[in-house]
């Protein structure tokens, strides 16, 4: 595959233990006590159902896609399948899968499981989130619709060999290593109670879920790669509030906790804390969508700049993020190879936003609902700091707070003026950008309903390119086209910071999420209290 040109940009920072741990020989045994520190529950243990970064942290454990993500080797690579080849065109990739993954109730994987999948995801009944990448097979679309009952870039050569042809000439790999395209077993889908007791191929087995409280699992032993998990249990604690992790962390009942801004500057101060600290530039744009079909004001490109102009982003990283955030130029990250470094980001300027809304016949402002959650890094506290910036150009904004598990429901909805979340923007520039493309739904990712067909021709021709410099070109065009329509107001590119305990070895500095550990990697030396 590619090497990522992001590569050379990817801030990737292991403190203190983290390097000399890497050194010692795993151990088996023990308990691993990870948090779910993004919402006060889960949404759901079925895979396909669910796009939301909280559900997937349990997801890896007991799951598997087609691909991973290599954090060591800084690359996607095989997860099901042994070796890949590709014809001649770029089209069709026949997969030589692995004949030693067995799903959890003994049974062991097969072409057909990969199949029910990727047909299962494209229920256009249904809307599944990771619709949006399984589109890219030929002959997907055609079961969305209802037009046809299976996906016919899809056969069956043998039980382990898998022949899969695609519409763009893209890697694959890009759009099949998220948890929503896991490969599920059908017997277990089809009893009807499957997000109660999920079964998959991944290095642990579902025990039990105690809503709001925590997902227990244990170690599955005909796991495919020998002699792993070293773990004998993992537990997933849902700690939704930032002082709970803190004063859990401080005392020793959880190994991992994800930092705020408050908390990382602490953190690093203390001269034992400040040892076990993983840190990376993370793939996710911080950002308020503009649902373009809700109100008057924001179809309006000039009012949309505005918002831009008129919120002091830079302060707000500064002051309230602790500057545990990277300034946004646009969508794209600057990890990304279509990254345009030459770039600037919106200036701080409210006369130029007060102009722009006069042109465009609001002189005098408007009013919109901003939906938010608690999110200290990019939730109420940042919406209430911004709202008197936007009153300045007489803007008003009145801010709706939901929780955090259902942001993503009610952009797929549409039920939002305004929202601001924190999506995934890698390591695919297409794949990312395809979120603003007219023909993607919103319930795939087209959350603000944005169209314009000078953008959509930018990624249909980089979706034909075979080159991939010339490919990153065009995409680079599309990405500063979508600057200077502003569909969102550019926030930040997150710094994401993970705290670990010393006895813990092992985790990844994953860019496409550091919460999303695979688990099987990660053990615990004798040290640690939990037995």
């Amino acid at each position: 595959m590619r090497k990522l040109a992001w590569l050379a940009v990817a801030a990737i920072a292991v403190i203190g233990a983290g390097t000399a741990n890497a050194q010692q020989t795993p151990r088996k045994g023990g308990t691993l006590r990870m948090t779910a520190p993004y919402a006060a529950s889960f949404g759901s243990l079925d895979p396909h159902v669910t796009p939301r970064a909280q559900d997937d942290i349990v997801g890896k454990a007991l799951q598997r896609s087609l691909y991973n993500w290599d954090t060591a080797a800084n690359k996607l690579s095989l997860e099901l399948a042994k070796s890949v080849s590709v014809s001649a065109d770029g089209l069709t990739y026949t997969y030589k899968l692995r004949d030693d993954a067995f799903f959890h109730n003994g049974r062991k994987m097969t072409a057909d499981d990969v199949i029910y999948s990727f047909t299962r995801i494209m229920d256009g009944s249904k809307g599944y989130p990771g619709a949006r990448y399984v589109r890219l097979i030929k002959g997907a679309v055609d079961v969305e619709k209802g037009t046809a009952k299976e996906i016919s870039g899809l056969k069956k050569v043998d039980d382990y060999t898998l022949e899969m042809t695609i519409t763009d000439r893209v890697d694959p790999g890009y759009y099949f290593f998220g948890g929503s395209t896991a490969i599920l077993p059908k017997e277990e889908v089809e009893k009807g109670n499957y997000a109660s007791n999920p079964v998959g191929l991944g290095p642990f087995k579902f025990k039990e879920h105690i809503p709001g409280s925590r997902v227990s699992m244990d170690r599955f032993d005909k796991f495919y790669k020998t002699g792993q998990p070293y773990l004998d249990k993992l537990e997933v604690l849902i700690m939704a509030e930032a002082a709970a992790r803190d004063v859990a962390f401080r005392n020793k009942e959880i190994d991992t906790s994800i930092l705020g801004p408050a908390q990382y500057v602490a953190y690093r101060a203390d001269p034992q804390l400040s040892k076990g600290i993983l840190e990376v530039a993370e793939m996710f744009t911080r950002s308020m969508h503009m649902n373009l079909g809700s109100i008057k004001p924001f179809q309006d490109k000039r009012v949309r700049q505005a918002i831009n102009y008129a919120i002091d982003s830079n302060l707000i990283i500064s002051r309230l993020v602790k500057d545990k955030a990277y300034r946004a130029t646009s969508w794209l990250p600057p990890s990304s190879a279509a990254f345009d470094k030459t770039m600037k980001p919106y200036p701080y300027d409210p006369e130029k936003a007060k102009k722009l809304l006069a042109e465009a016949g609001f002189p005098n402002g408007f009013e919109f609902e901003w939906t938010t959650s608690q999110n200290e890094s990019w939730g109420l506290p940042i919406v209430e700091a911004v709202i008197p910036m936007l009153a300045r150009v007489g803007i008003k904004a009145k801010p709706k707070l939901v929780e955090v598990t259902v942001l993503t429901e009610i952009l797929m909805k549409g039920d939002h003026q305004a929202l601001i979340s924190s999506s995934l923007t890698g390591p695919d520039s297409l794949a990312t950008l395809r979120c603003y493309y007219s023909k993607t739904p919103r319930t795939a990712c087209n959350y603000t309903g944005f169209n314009n067909a000078d953008f959509d021709k930018l990624l249909d021709d980089a979706a034909q390119e075979g080159d991939m410099a010339k490919r990153d070109e065009i995409l680079k065009k599309a990405n500063n086209l979508l600057y200077d329509e502003a569909p969102v107001w550019f926030f930040n590119y997150n710094k994401a910071v993970l705290a670990f305990q010393p006895w813990v070895h092992g985790l990844q500095p994953n860019p496409t999420e550091i919460t999303h550990q695979y688990p099987e990697n990660i053990w615990v030396d004798a040290s640690s209290p939990a037995k």
